[in-house]
């Protein structure tokens, strides 16, 4: 028979594929510590079936529509930073996805995010971003900049999608069938698939602009009108990827 120590070894590499033949061997192992073991593999059981229902849940609106062809998700992220782009990306995923825990990327850990961003390149059938600068942002205003990086994310697709599913808009410009759904990004798998890509790579880049302008804490507010940020603006005055047309109120 197996020592406890031996088993819980055992346990450590064990992998998702291994767990029921783990709880089939030692199930009846009288042993606490062993008892153990197989009540926390149950309980990672339980938690994996219901994320998998729960991401099969996300999957009505690609469904519905995989009989036009590819369905694509769209998102964005930054639309409201007083400093820094307006960043959108566009996602096919396959009908076949079984990528886990996609969620609104704000619900998510940046940790989490992380990880997800390289799953869901790995395993997309297409992603495109687009970006509307902060200078563009003053010129045409917000939401135009918004649509205009929705649009070039679309464009750069290397697959041409047949439908889009849109968080909440309609964007202006483009041909193809939309669907714009409320709260898209917490309904849709490929809705959140393009806002955690989206929301990986402005925050890369607010990172990477904060080792130039330390002095704003883009690292940590990602170009959001914290306290911290705001006190920083009043002190020190714009910086080049500041919106002039969201800092009136303190400069």
């Amino acid at each position: 028979m197996k020592t406890i120590t031996e088993i819980k070894k055992e346990f450590e590499t064990l992998s998702e594929s291994d767990a029921a033949a783990f709880l089939d061997m030692y199930a009846s192992d009288e042993r606490s510590g062993v008892r153990a073991l197989c009540e926390r593999i149950r309980k990672k059981q339980t938690a994996l079936e219901k994320e998998i229902r729960r991401t099969e849940s996300l999957k009505v609106f690609e469904k519905k529509y995989e009989h036009l062809g590819y369905v694509c998700g769209i998102d964005e992220v930054g639309r409201g930073p007083l400093a820094g782009p307006v960043l959108a990306c566009a996602v096919i995923l396959p009908k076949d996805s079984h990528i886990l825990y996609l969620n609104d990327s704000k619900k998510l850990s940046a940790a989490k995010r992380e990880e997800l961003y390289e799953v869901i390149l790995r395993e997309a059938v297409a992603v495109g971003t687009g970006m509307a600068s902060p200078q563009r942002i003053d010129e045409i205003n917000i939401l135009q900049a918004t649509y205009e990086a929705m649009r070039q994310a679309v464009d750069a697709l290397p697959v041409a999608p047949q439908v889009l599913v849109n968080d909440a808009v309609t964007i202006p410009g483009i041909l193809l069938p939309q669907v714009p759904i409320i709260k898209g990004d917490a309904r849709s798998v490929s809705i959140a698939a393009a806002s955690i890509v989206a929301k990986v790579t402005r925050d890369r880049m607010m990172d990477e602009y904060d080792k130039l302008m330390p002095e704003y804490g883009f690292a940590s507010n990602k170009g959001y009108g914290t306290q911290e940020h705001i006190d920083a603006l009043k002190k020190y005055g714009p910086s080049p990827i500041h919106r002039q047309t969201f800092i009136t109120h303190f400069v």
